[in-house]
């Protein structure tokens, strides 16, 4: 098929089946991966695909380490007073931390860059790191690779202080994915951070950290449908339907969530027409260790993967971006949607080493991250009490998705040829672009992913 018919594409601007899973979604407040949230948001995906007209709906369980959250106090000494944070809007606990209380200088690291790091010695002090990378750095560094380098560095525990005002502390997860993190980890708001980068300019600050936090393992579920012909090789498109426990996860992944399931039945209404089968896949597990696509990458035959189109951060706006990762054949596929329906589309073609498209990309599996533009800097509400419904747009939702399911339609011709590559070739790319940096930091060089689970024997 070449594109749409007038008649889907005018059916997706009236359909309201993704917002209701969407809303459905924000109502269970939790769904930390292992969380009960996670799974009843499992069961309403598989209930979504059932409605929309998708085939074999199946729930894949597969087990994963499990972390809830518990309380968090950060006391700091000023002069002659002392000033305890401890509220929501204050400071959260980063996933993947461990318990711990810790008594030290709290440092100011700025940026948290590598070479803010470099032959400094935080032996029993509490680093503290601010979660923006400058734009001309080159690179995003990630929380997680600021967290290793403090603890690397002897630091005893890490704070990590929003750059967006709007009193939310970020958080997210810091862990290996092999278990907890090596030090206690907060993450506090900008206005918490900026008071204490007042108190540190003006003198030595001594500090009290409490975590408290609970590690364990969970089970967490992937939910997958096809449509289209029964061929052996297939087109995946995909998002992640577990978020994080403060806010309620509406556009980390809900937004991309609810897209899946709208591409879903714009395609099932052309199903005879797709010339390839397409996989509708919502990983678990994305936010602490991109568990569940790890495990559907490894318990699949990825040559029978043509491409893989994963959407994450697609809710900011309606303005599609497709990170290509060099795969020159989905860029082309999406320029040309972009040209039948006289929208921008925006291509890029740099490497992106987080979110669910990564263990097919990491293995040569062509693959693309699609998302949206942001006025803002990072992710925005994201990872934040912030993250809700209220923030996103059922026209975005609309017009996101008609792109998306165009350009799978596309993707899913014959004679569309999408060449898997070997796996050093997406190596010299992390190093051509300086990504090596941050992988070797937290342990995941040459590639990263659970390495002592019973489904992960091949990494």
């Amino acid at each position: 098929m070449t594109e749409l018919p007038d008649t889907v594409v005018g059916s997706a601007y009236r359909s309201t089946v993704g917002w209701d899973l969407l809303a459905e979604l924000e109502d269970l407040n939790d769904r930390m991966p292992g969380h009960e949230g996670e799974r009843t948001g499992a069961d309403l995906v598989a209930e979504s695909f059932e409605a929309v007209g998708l085939d074999d709906v199946t729930l894949d369980e597969f087990p994963i380490p499990a972390w809830w959250r518990g309380d968090a106090t950060l006391a700091v000494e000023h002069g002659d007073r002392e000033t305890t944070f401890g509220r929501s809007h204050e400071l959260v606990e980063l996933p993947g931390t461990p318990s711990g209380e810790v008594t030290g200088e709290l440092v100011d690291m700025g940026y948290g860059l590598p070479e803010d790091f470099e032959g400094v010695d935080l032996s029993s002090d509490i680093a503290m790191a601010s979660s923006l990378t400058p734009d001309d750095y080159g690179r995003w560094v990630h929380r997680s690779e600021k967290y290793h380098y403090a603890a690397e560095s002897g630091a005893a525990a890490f704070v990590f202080y929003n750059h967006i005002e709007g009193a939310l502390p970020p958080t997210g997860n810091i862990g290996s994915v092999n278990g907890p993190g090596p030090i206690p980890a907060v993450g506090v708001s900008k206005e918490t951070g900026a008071r204490l980068q007042r108190y540190c300019d003006a003198g030595t600050v001594e500090a009290d950290l409490s975590v408290e936090a609970e590690v364990g393992r969970g089970t967490s579920r992937n939910i997958e449908a096809t449509v289209g012909p029964d061929t052996d090789e297939e087109v995946l498109f995909t998002a992640h339907v577990d978020g994080h426990d403060v806010g309620t996860a509406a556009n980390d992944n809900g937004f991309g969530t609810a897209m899946v399931v709208e591409v879903g039945k714009m395609l099932a209404q052309v199903a005879d027409e797709l010339e390839t089968k397409v996989r509708l896949v919502v990983f678990g597990a994305e936010e602490t260790g991109l568990y569940g696509s790890y495990y559907w990458s490894h318990t699949h035959d990825l040559e029978n993967v043509k491409c893989v189109v994963n959407v994450d951060g697609a809710g900011y706006s309606r303005n599609l971006e497709i990170h290509s990762h060099g795969f020159e054949a989905i860029a082309d596929a999406f320029d040309a949607v972009s040209e039948e329906y006289e929208i921008p589309v925006h291509t890029e073609d740099g490497i992106r080493p987080n979110s669910d498209h990564w263990p097919f990309v990491q293995r040569g599996v062509p693959g693309a991250q699609g998302r949206s533009s942001s006025d803002g800097s990072g992710r925005g509400w994201g990872h934040t009490h912030g993250d809700t419904l209220d923030k996103l747009d059922v026209r975005d939702l609309r017009d996101m998705s008609i792109l998306c399911a165009a350009g799978v339609a596309r993707l899913a011709r014959s004679d569309v040829e999408t060449d898997h590559v070997d796996d050093e070739e997406i190596k010299q790319a992390c190093l051509d672009e300086g990504f090596d940096v941050g992988m070797k930091a937290t342990d995941a060089w040459p590639w990263g992913g659970p390495k002592d689970w019973p489904w992960a024997d091949e990494l």
